[in-house]
């Protein structure tokens, strides 16, 4: 303690020493004090002020995103509640792919129930749930195979109908003209006649079409095997001779752009010229069969006819007893 007392200084401040550098700085006036304190709080708040705006917008624009729960947005960002274009930004693509993802489910949904029908059909028809002893069922499962109808479901729709209280399928087609000259073959597949007339003839009077009689339209189509050959390109010399080899005489191959490629030929060698697609190394996934009436003279349309026509289509094909829709429009 002693020795920290010898080191401490005292300071007069009475001396003229203390009282001449108290002169050489002065004390500051009190309003230039006030304005020094004004502007260090003016930028403390300003400071306090960005750093919340920052966080505000970080939040909404996180929760635009989907990072984070979406709230009512207090700087403007759209939101999802708020922006009804929310697809057209950051979430296009999910948007896209959703949308995408939901039509390609209710095609394969929608394949899989009509095969499961004309199972039943061939079954009932046939008398006989054994693939050796019916040809018919034979060849609908090579179908249903061929358009990648999984293995389970074939087999339950053979048990059930094995089933006596498994009602019986039959096909049917109806006959509409539609707008601008188009006409349109729909072929059912259904158990209940009554039901199916009721349901077709609602939907295309709701959308101003018109039913034709029977043989007024269906005269300029033929009936062909469908085969699609999808994302590969057909060598004509290899397709002629696997043709040949699997035994078809004649077939038509129709290639355009951003389409599968098409191979048409008579409904009895369907499955035949399938096999032979698929013996020139092509991936059996990729090689689909449908039976299709196919126009003998194609009709351009005007576009606000061709939409209303596509309405009426899209609506018939929601139908659970419809089984497929033909047209004859070219555009």
């Amino acid at each position: 303690a002693i020795r920290h007392k010898k080191n401490l200084k005292c300071v007069d401040i009475t001396s003229k020493e203390t009282k001449k550098q108290r002169r050489s700085n002065p004390p500051l006036p009190i309003s230039q004090f006030i304005t020094q304190i004004n502007c260090l709080t003016m930028r403390n708040i300003a400071v306090s002020t960005v750093v919340a705006f920052s966080l505000l917008l970080v939040q909404d624009v996180c929760g635009f995103m989907g990072v984070l729960p979406s709230r009512p947005s207090l700087l403007g960002v759209p939101t999802r509640e708020t922006s009804p274009d929310f697809a057209l930004f950051m979430g296009r693509a999910a948007a896209v792919r959703e949308k995408t993802k939901s039509k390609t489910d209710g095609k394969k949904a929608k394949v899989n129930a009509v095969f499961g029908k004309r199972i039943i059909m061939a079954v009932k028809q046939g008398g006989s749930a054994d693939t050796n002893a019916n040809r018919m069922l034979a060849d609908i499962v090579k179908q249903a195979k061929a358009n990648s109808v999984p293995v389970d479901n074939i087999a339950r729709a053979i048990k059930k109908a094995t089933d006596g209280n498994t009602g019986d399928f039959h096909e049917k087609t109806f006959e509409v003209y539609g707008f601008g000259g188009a006409s349109l073959v729909i072929s059912v597949l259904t158990d209940n006649d009554n039901r199916a007339t009721a349901d077709v003839k609602a939907c295309v009077n709701k959308r101003n079409g018109k039913m034709a009689e029977q043989g007024s339209v269906i005269f300029m189509y033929d009936r062909k095997a469908v085969i699609e050959v999808d994302g590969v390109e057909l060598d004509e010399e290899a397709l002629l001779e696997a043709a040949i080899e699997a035994g078809c005489d004649d077939y038509e191959v129709f290639e355009e752009e951003d389409s599968p490629t098409r191979v048409l030929t008579d409904p009895k060698e369907g499955n035949l010229m399938a096999d032979a697609i698929k013996s020139m190394g092509i991936d059996e996934g990729k090689v689909k069969l449908t039976l299709s009436y196919v126009t003998k003279a194609p009709v351009e349309v005007p576009d606000e006819d061709f939409e209303k026509n596509m309405d009426i289509i899209e609506a018939l094909e929601d139908l659970d007893d419809v089984d497929c829709v033909e047209h004859n429009m070219s555009n």
